[in-house]
């Protein structure tokens, strides 16, 4: 039985990095909201489940998958179940907690870029709140990506299996998302984010080979991949970026 994936149609947003492990794996999914609004499919299924009011455990926001019966929500929460199942987890119980940790921290970077161009309220539109976006973008990138980076440049350099993984001596679902995450900045800042190879050596290398690898080079070049566009979370907007220190 194929995963159901639920996320807004036309976005890579959160929902881009459950996409990755799938693709990854070469699991069979769909992705619902990309469906006619037919058998729960669709975003009209989407909202019905987000607004039930008789599902047992609904959803707070996409994006969520559905495992037959089983509905699970939050990034973090569905890569560490389907980690195992796809052979993208540490085979060690404890490194599965350490890779969520990880996951739970990427999630903290890409809340701090979104909050970039939100600063100040998620239900306002970026022409409202401009001023303040230029603030919080430009300390996001003087103090912010450094930190975020700096942090998982070291946890690369101090994985005692190797350097070519955050956590362990294979490819997991953390990998694939560490480069989507570098993929969003790079495309939201790419002034800030011009030498960014120099600076983070390990991280750049990751990148290429998550890049490298066949089934993700075949879903990038694939119509399923989606662009980054203005309405997701990693958006390009000049007057927010700006040349690292």
């Amino acid at each position: 039985m194929a995963y159901e994936l639920y996320y807004w149609d036309g976005l890579q947003g959160r929902g881009e990095f459950i996409r990755l492990a799938l693709e990854e794996a070469g699991a069979e999914y769909i992705e619902a909201t990309r469906e006619p609004d037919d058998d729960g499919l669709g975003t009209d299924g989407m909202l019905k489940v987000l607004r039930s009011r008789t599902e047992p455990h609904p959803p707070y926001a996409p994006p969520f998958l559905k495992d037959g019966d089983l509905l699970l929500s939050q990034t973090a929460n569905i890569l560490m179940y389907l980690g195992p199942k796809l052979g993208l987890a540490p085979h060690d119980e404890g490194l599965r907690h350490v890779a969520n940790g990880l996951q739970l921290t990427i999630a903290d970077a890409v809340t701090e870029a979104h909050d970039t161009h939100h600063p100040l309220a998620a239900g306002l539109y970026y022409e409202d709140q401009k001023d303040a976006a230029k603030v919080r973008a430009h300390d996001f990138i003087d103090h912010r990506i450094p930190k975020f980076m700096g942090y998982f440049e070291r946890v690369l350099k101090q994985n005692p299996a190797g350097d070519r993984y955050l956590v362990g001596d294979t490819l997991t679902y953390v990998d694939l998302s560490m480069f989507q995450l570098i993929d969003g900045l790079s495309y939201a800042f790419p002034r800030a984010m011009k030498r960014f190879g120099e600076h983070y050596p390990l991280l750049t290398a990751l990148h290429d080979a998550v890049i490298a690898r066949p089934n993700i080079s075949a879903y990038l070049a694939s119509e399923r991949r989606l662009p980054h566009n203005e309405s997701c979370v990693f958006r390009h907007y000049s007057e927010l970026d700006k040349a690292a220190r």
